[in-house]
């Protein structure tokens, strides 16, 4: 969720490798990127604008053809994805290729893309940070946890749909169903 994001980032160190976790923590969460997604963005896929950011994703789970689908995503308030990636990107110097890309444990840029596993790997790390318990924490748990927040905020399925890219109503519905056991639940509403 959300806040749950907001404890993770309160646990990310200084420096680059800090930077490029705290990137990757909210661009994946306000994407609700899959985790190959997020690993395959490369600096010639964004575009940065007055309102945000648009990010193409040249290839992924519903789009094996590689038609593209370009995902908006919009500048935050008090935790901004695009002023977080924009501070990865200047401080890495990154300028082309690979956005998230390897740290050594000397504070060392690498050239390639960090993989798929790297991301579960920095959500179980900040998660157990944060104090949460990271066996319920995953890579997929950025893109789940933005359709559950979404859905908490009571944003329309279909402006959730667009932003997830699921295919069909029936997949996001299985995202939300928890949420609503007790949003909108009758034994609530009658004055127990």
């Amino acid at each position: 969720l959300t806040q749950d994001v907001a404890a993770m980032l309160s646990h990310v160190p200084e420096g680059l490798l800090g930077q490029r976790d705290r990137a990757l923590l909210l661009v994946g969460f306000a994407g609700a990127f899959r985790r190959s997604e997020l690993v395959a963005l490369e600096v010639e896929d964004l575009e940065f604008t007055e309102d945000g950011m648009k990010v193409l994703i040249r290839r992924s789970k519903t789009d094996q053809e590689g038609a593209g689908q370009t995902v908006g995503i919009a500048r935050g308030v008090k935790l901004c994805p695009v002023e977080a990636l924009k501070a990865w990107l200047s401080a890495a110097a990154v300028t082309a290729g690979p956005i998230f890309r390897s740290v050594d444990r000397h504070g060392h840029l690498q050239d390639g893309a960090i993989t798929p596993q790297v991301v579960a790997l920095v959500v179980k790390r900040y998660a157990a940070a944060a104090g949460l318990d990271a066996r319920k924490y995953a890579g997929h748990s950025l893109r789940a946890g933005l359709v559950t927040s979404a859905a908490m905020n009571n944003v329309p399925e279909y402006v959730i749909q667009r932003q997830t890219r699921h295919k069909s109503t029936e997949m996001l519905r299985k995202y939300i169903r928890e949420v609503s056991l007790f949003r909108d639940n009758a034994s609530g509403r009658v004055g127990l």
